[in-house]
């Protein structure tokens, strides 16, 4: 088995709709996803606390309009190897799906296999999405964990660490009500610039 079952109902999950039973409340917004239910059905942080308590369940955030999910809690049921990351308001991240994007230019050096989205690094895929298609296309990856593919993840992790890919002004979301705040401080008593001086007019 190369995918797990739980992976391709993720990917094709809408999230970040209203929960029709918590629609009221403030943290309403379908942002969870269980995989031990293995459905195609998104829930609120309520139907967490009262359906999937004991469930392994994850949290989706977004991202420009993209659903993402923070490598802290995706590399421990995934072999994310192969796969972009991102840095957003200091959270590490990685697309669920691709993203339409025009031609790619020239000077581009690294792309999508699948997508031929540009990369920031050498990786070969802009996302799961990606990747999966890649692993029924060619067979030659995989998203269970084995020796090898380990090794390679923890090959990737460290480029990652030596350079951070960010993407400047994007904003990690919880939701469209919770945003992570942001880490970057603007000073507090910035210098203003005097205004020109002026002499008293001379008495005649």
């Amino acid at each position: 088995m190369l995918v797990p079952p739980w992976l391709e109902p993720l990917l094709s999950t809408t999230f970040f709709s209203v929960c029709r039973v918590h629609g009221d409340a403030a943290r309403s917004e379908c942002n969870m996803y269980c995989l031990d239910c293995n459905g195609k059905n998104a829930f609120c942080f309520y139907c967490r606390s009262s359906k999937h308590k004991d469930h392994s369940v994850i949290q989706i955030r977004r991202s420009s309009y993209h659903d993402v999910v923070r490598v802290a809690e995706i590399q421990r049921l995934l072999d994310i190897s192969g796969v972009q990351t991102y840095v957003i308001n200091s959270a590490r991240v990685l697309f669920l799906n691709e993203r339409p994007q025009p031609k790619s230019g020239k000077g581009v050096s690294h792309i999508c296999e699948i997508c031929a989205r540009s990369l920031l690094d050498t990786f070969r895929f802009c996302s799961l999405g990606c990747k999966l298609v890649g692993i029924k296309k060619n067979g030659d990856t995989s998203f269970i964990f084995d020796t090898k593919n380990e090794i390679l993840m923890q090959r990737e992790e460290g480029k990652s660490r030596r350079r951070i890919s960010s993407i400047e002004g994007e904003e990690l979301r919880e939701g469209t009500k919770h945003d992570i705040e942001d880490t970057i401080s603007t000073p507090t008593n910035p210098r203003r610039r005097k205004g020109i001086p002026h002499r008293a007019p001379l008495k005649s």
